[in-house]
């Protein structure tokens, strides 16, 4: 989620009921990955209801040990978080990063109901890819994308090898009741979103039945998602699962954290993996 955005933008979804109000997405390009020198290639696929979505494919150097499958948080498009995953690609794992609806070049208009969708259909589609292998998909969620993830991966009956989910909360009604609460301004109207928001999709109705090995990172100074709702999740996935605590902010283990958190995350897909 975007911090600043996000804070002044769930009150009023309290009060209106908008889920939809969780989306901030836009259109222009933030970064080539070229210009890093990094390989890639455009993916085009289409959605459980044919709407039009656009991936990026970053090959492995080398022979795959498995493909990352990423979905990014709630604002922008991902070729501003491509960054957070992409990196994977010169470690020797497939990285396969989409944009939702209404994000960078995919069509349609952004809802909870189509973003899950399309979630549920690059699960499928990252399958078809070079080098995949089913027993050999790392699915990775940022902020909302791992709420995302985790209703897409129950919903479709997908069994990753792993899930790693970061900075992401346990429901949309307690995400945002949590962030009113923090906020002398806006806590009196903390109950609003367990009336207003919807609850369909929240990751507290699926992580218990996700059976993979699960690894959960948070900071416990989030400004944007409460390191509480992190932990929440946590307590409710069964085992096998793993909880780090980040330093920093909002999801920034594997940006300005990676030189500590990318070694660790390697050390954990190796294990997964083999």
């Amino acid at each position: 989620m975007k911090p600043a955005r996000a804070l002044l933008l769930l009150p009023l979804a309290a009060l209106c009921g908008c889920t939809r109000l969780f989306f901030h997405p836009e259109t222009r390009v933030f970064a080539d990955p070229a210009a890093a020198g990094m390989k890639y290639e455009v993916i085009k696929f289409t959605s459980e209801d044919g709407t039009a979505l656009t991936g990026l494919f970053f090959p492995a150097a080398g022979e795959a040990r498995a493909t990352v499958v990423g979905f990014h948080g709630n604002a922008q498009n991902m070729t501003a978080h491509f960054v957070y995953s992409a990196w994977l690609a010169a470690e020797g794992y497939n990285v396969f990063i989409v944009d939702y609806r209404g994000y960078g070049a995919s069509g349609g208009k952004a809802s909870l109901d189509g973003v899950v969708m399309d979630a549920r259909a690059a699960l499928a589609h990252s399958l078809k890819l070079p080098g995949a292998r089913p027993d050999r998909i790392v699915v990775f969620g940022q902020s909302l994308g791992g709420a995302v993830a985790v209703a897409a991966v129950a919903q479709s009956g997908f069994k990753p090898a792993a899930l790693v989910l970061e900075g992401t909360f346990y429901s949309y009604r307690g995400v945002a009741s949590a962030s009113l609460r923090r906020h002398w301004l806006t806590w009196p109207l903390a109950w609003l979103p367990w009336l207003a928001v919807s609850g369909r999709h929240s990751p507290s109705d699926f992580i218990a039945g996700i059976a993979c090995p699960k690894l959960f990172l948070h900071s416990e100074n989030d400004g944007t998602v409460p390191f509480s709702q992190g932990k929440k999740l946590y307590d409710a996935a069964p085992q096998p699962k793993e909880f780090w605590t980040v330093p920093g902010g909002h999801i920034e283990a594997f940006g300005l954290y990676r030189e500590t958190f990318g070694p660790r995350l390697l050390a954990f897909l190796e294990k997964i993996t083999g």
